[in-house]
């Protein structure tokens, strides 16, 4: 195995130049995650419940024993979360990016149907929403595949993008390899960017933590909803203010049990109305930044 190389370096002061389409000069990708039902719990064979990412911060995990209340608050994602972060997205017509898990899918396919008809993107964010930095690469290559086959069976499309999250040293070289376009498994830059796996060039689509409702579920964190969309009015000044230096991308991060309650949908929504009549701001899916990325600056400039 080769363990993934570090740069420290990246663009530095040497960002290229350029344009997002229509002239643009910030592109900005919501991401929705969707992992309901594709969590840690004792009913789908896992040695502990979850813990992570849910209104109960700092839940311990119970080996062997169900955590009725954690349940409970991942169902609300997708019972109804989920219905309403889509109703927003529609208002705003912004054109999102799924990071989705495939068995979380697989538990409800009229919300893979409505993600489709509504005309956004569909990234697998893995089989299970579990920790693969110890499975082996035969069992996490296994996943791989059957997440590109059900999200594909469901959703009509096989997906272009990968998001695992909770990644291994192998993750990568198995995305690359299951010939994916993208993987977005960085939180290293505000560009994409050209990396080589398996003798190959590869491209990263980064992430971010910093916009992301996880912050509600982690310390020090978010505590109300304004707290998050005050973060990502600055976010979204500042890289605006950066791009008379030339063009920058934003993430912002969304989960269905989190940004998907009332309050925090409708601060979502009141910043996410302001954001789309910005004319120099481009809503847009990772496909299709990575798309642009590949048109416009391809590997044989990226990544000699």
């Amino acid at each position: 195995m080769i363990e993934p190389q570090r740069d420290y370096v990246g663009y530095g002061r040497r960002p290229p130049v350029f344009t997002w389409p229509g002239g643009r000069r910030l592109a900005v990708s919501v991401v929705v995650n969707y992992e309901e039902g594709g969590e840690s719990c004792i009913l789908e064979g896992d040695a502990c419940s979850e813990t992570l990412n849910s209104d109960m911060p700092g839940t311990p995990p119970r080996p062997g024993r169900r955590n009725l209340v954690m349940e409970s608050h991942y169902e609300y994602g997708s019972r109804v979360g989920h219905w309403r972060i889509l109703d927003i997205l529609e208002e705003c017509g912004i054109p999102a990016t799924y990071f989705a898990i495939s068995s979380a899918l697989e538990k409800n396919p009229e919300a893979a149907r409505a993600i489709v008809a509504a005309g956004h993107e569909v990234v697998s964010h893995g089989k299970r929403w579990i920790d693969y930095e110890l499975i082996d690469p035969e069992t996490e290559n296994a996943h791989i595949v059957e997440s590109l086959d059900v999200i594909e069976a469901l959703c009509g499309e096989r997906p272009v993008g990968w998001y695992t999250g909770r990644i291994g040293l192998n993750t990568r070289r198995l995305v690359q390899s299951n010939g994916l376009m993208y993987d977005s498994d960085a939180y290293n830059d505000d560009l994409p960017y050209w990396v080589r796996v398996n003798g190959m060039p590869h491209l990263v689509v980064p992430y971010s933590f910093d916009c992301n409702d996880m912050r509600f579920a982690s310390a020090p964190g978010f505590n109300t909803p304004d707290d998050f969309t005050s973060h990502l009015r600055r976010a979204l000044d500042g890289l605006r203010r950066e791009t008379v230096r030339g063009a920058k991308m934003m993430s912002i991060g969304l989960h269905l049990r989190l940004a998907g309650r009332p309050a925090r949908a409708e601060a979502l929504r009141e910043f996410l109305l302001e954001a789309v009549a910005l004319p120099e701001v481009w809503f847009c899916r990772r496909r299709d930044i990575a798309e642009f990325w590949r048109a416009q600056y391809p590997p044989a400039v990226e990544a000699p």
